[in-house]
């Protein structure tokens, strides 16, 4: 969602800019965010797994699963394709009763492939996408209880299965998953003669040296529409707001206000924060940041391998709350779910079963732009001396705090989060006023 390894390795378009000094405008950048997440998403090595979940005896059918997933342009550096063929490869040995009809769709095209086939009643039986809580709150997906054991069901990563419920039950699956940390240029930091903040006002300070030393950009503030929403939230987290309370939306609550203004006054209205940070977009400052341009910005593991690549000088730490200490991370995924159209709840339950299982959690979670989304992978990951750059990630993964996903209404607020919130924090900017139009248009949107 997704902004989605190496196992998976860097995203090549990263790898392209420390070659190439530059950054491709093109992308779209929906298909951005989910590259960085999904470079070689391991499924690759789904074939030596093995199978896990419901009976596939009581399952068999002549007619095959319909799998919509995600296709994503050859900048990422491996085929998908292949990935996903391997693993249901591997899936119909273990359960020749069960075939799989996989069906590829740009990722920037997805969502709206997904809507279109709901509506003319030709539903996947089971789908990749950004959102979920629109089909759930129509009644259209199967529960998570209705797919899997207890065993199966109960070793989601909590904050990630709580994401992915409404009414208190879960129809999102979590899929490609990732949470950032505050990246720094450990070089300039040693020249500012500086250590990773651990307040807002260290961060500010940390800012303020390294523009005496003539960084451009000491903090990436990536307001642009790429991912504006992850951004803001990291920040809103850090001082106890958010998008949403127990009741709804919550946009201009007095926590929110003094964030976006401490943003305006303290980084962005002192040129702390580049030119113009609502147009930075996150391909561009992870671009920037492997150029040195940028000092510090939050960002995702993919970032590591691309910066390993290049022999760059970075270091990671916590995102800080604004009085000390670390923040709340910002989860962030794309979704699976399995449609109830077609009635074939107990082969969904199988295929899922077998991807989610406790031995294959770790083909498509793992590695540098992924993080398994399942406890029993993230301890065999955590143990495993190879995996250490990913430890301190997956470390913060059951705090995970995440976008209302769960509100249908979430994707059209969303994009007006995009297109607003910067306007908040720009010298002269009103973060109040644009804080309550992003009320007035949640209330809307819940008509």
């Amino acid at each position: 969602m997704a902004e989605s390894a190496t196992a998976r390795g860097a995203s090549t378009r990263l790898l392209a800019v420390v070659g190439c000094a530059r950054t491709s405008r093109g992308w779209q950048s929906a298909v951005r965010r989910r590259q960085f997440l999904l470079h070689t998403a391991g499924l690759t090595g789904a074939t030596a797994l093995g199978a896990a979940g419901l009976s596939a005896c009581s399952a068999e059918t002549d007619t095959p699963l319909k799998l919509l997933v995600a296709s994503y342009d050859k900048s990422v550096g491996s085929s998908i394709g292949d990935q996903w063929g391997s693993l249901i490869g591997a899936f119909e040995k273990a359960h020749p009763g069960i075939g799989v009809d996989l069906e590829r769709v740009p990722f920037a095209k997805l969502d709206q492939t997904l809507a279109r086939r709901v509506k003319d009643g030709d539903a996947p039986d089971i789908a990749q996408s950004n959102l979920f809580a629109p089909y759930a709150e129509d009644g259209r997906l199967y529960g998570a209880s209705d797919l899997f054991d207890v065993r199966t069901e109960g070793d989601f990563i909590r904050s990630y299965a709580e994401a992915g419920m409404v009414d208190r039950v879960q129809y999102g699956l979590p899929f490609l998953a990732s949470t950032p940390r505050l990246f720094y240029n450990k070089a300039l930091f040693k020249q500012a003669r500086l250590k990773a903040p651990r307040s807002w006002t260290e961060l500010r300070d940390a800012a303020v040296a390294l523009k005496a030393i003539g960084v451009p950009t000491p903090y990436g503030l990536q307001l642009g529409p790429e991912a504006a929403e992850d951004e803001v939230l990291a920040w809103l987290l850090a001082d106890g707001g958010g998008y949403a309370g127990l009741t709804g939306y919550d946009f201009a609550n007095p926590s929110n206000i003094d964030t976006l203004t401490w943003l305006r006054d303290n980084l962005v209205t002192r040129g702390l924060a580049g030119p113009d940070p609502k147009s930075l977009t996150r391909t561009d400052a992870y671009a920037q940041f492997l150029r040195g341009k940028i000092g510090m910005l939050i960002a995702h593991p993919v970032l590591m391998g691309a910066a390993d690549q290049a022999e760059f000088p970075y270091a990671h730490a916590p995102f800080p709350r604004k009085l000390g200490g670390a923040a709340p991370p910002v989860g962030l995924n794309d979704w699976l779910m399995a449609f109830k159209q077609n009635g074939r709840r107990e082969q969904c339950g199988t295929f899922l079963s077998y991807l989610y299982g406790r031995k294959s959690a770790l083909a498509y979670g793992g590695s540098q732009s992924a993080l398994p989304v399942t406890s029993s992978a993230s301890d065999a990951l955590r143990k495993d001396p190879k995996q250490r750059p990913m430890w301190d990630f997956i470390d913060q993964m059951p705090e995970a705090q995440f976008q209302p996903t769960n509100l249908g209404s979430w994707p059209e607020v969303r994009n007006a989060v995009r297109r607003r919130i910067g306007e908040g924090v720009v010298k002269g900017g009103n973060p109040e006023e644009v804080l309550e139009g992003l009320d007035a248009v949640a209330a809307q949107a819940e008509l």
